[in-house]
């Protein structure tokens, strides 16, 4: 990658499909240039498709819930300065958590968390020697109330969530905004890879990523701290503040546990 560009360069990862693919087409059409990461090979297809838009695309394919797949994302970057980052990657996780495999719950929380605060504080030190930057953590509604059934997720996220708040106080002073994005279910891969198409919240209609990713990047480009996309979305994190914790994690098994979803002919997924 080429440390001479004139435009300002954004990272996005998760960025192969969903959200993070809207971010990284609304971020060409804003005027970045993108480096891209994705563990899928379909990341290299995404730069071809984006590079359409005028901009200039690196992609790289790495696991980015180990340290060797952020440095590898990092190390892409040759030295050139990341004016925002879009920190999209993340996995989920349904059935009970007695039930799930250790492998994969670790990837989850490796993926969401460790991979996630790893790249934050690298991308992050270099921001703050600058005195300038823009980062947009995609965190969740989910964070904001138990899951049941979705124990390792809705947890992961809630403690994003959390992080993102603290972090742009600690950085205010430094030029840099972190602004944290919540949606809700969304139409991306998400329920399939979770193996959740069998769920009430599985086969529910969602909503679409792009409009998701267009209040993210807004949200970013604002300064925001935090926005909930979708006014629906916005009266469950309202109900959920008041909501018993109990209470909520009752309500969301009858969202997220096997055997609920309405048989589908073609499941569709979603996020």
């Amino acid at each position: 990658m080429s440390s001479t560009a004139s435009q300002p360069l954004a990272v996005v990862t998760g960025a192969s499909s969903g959200i993070g693919r809207e971010l990284a087409r609304i971020c060409a059409r804003n005027g970045f240039d993108l480096l891209i990461a994705a563990d899928e090979p379909e990341i290299e297809q995404v730069a071809t498709e984006i590079r359409s838009l005028g901009a200039q695309v690196d992609a790289v394919q790495a696991d980015l819930s180990t340290t060797e797949g952020v440095d590898r994302l990092t190390g892409a970057l040759r030295g050139r300065p990341v004016e925002a980052l879009l920190a999209n990657a993340g996995r989920g996780l349904g059935k009970g958590f007695l039930d799930q495999d250790w492998k994969e719950v670790r990837h989850v929380i490796d993926t969401n968390v460790t991979g996630t605060l790893y790249l934050i504080q690298q991308v992050g030190r270099g921001m703050r020697q600058r005195g300038q930057g823009r980062i947009l953590i995609t965190g969740s509604i989910a964070g904001f109330m138990p899951g049941t059934y979705q124990a390792v997720y809705n947890a992961s996220k809630a403690f994003l969530d959390s992080f993102s708040f603290a972090l742009r106080h600690e950085v205010k002073e430094d030029g840099i905004s972190v602004t944290v994005l919540m949606p809700g279910a969304t139409e991306t891969e998400f329920f399939e890879r979770a193996d959740m198409l069998d769920t009430k919240i599985g086969t529910a209609k969602k909503d679409d990523p792009a409009m998701v990713a267009e209040t993210g990047f807004k949200a970013m480009m604002r300064g925001d701290g935090d926005v909930v996309s979708g006014w629906h979305n916005k009266l469950q994190t309202a109900i959920a503040s008041i909501t018993p914790a109990g209470m909520a994690a009752k309500a969301h098994a009858k969202m997220a546990a096997p055997g609920t979803g309405k048989p589908q002919q073609e499941p569709s997924p979603g996020r």
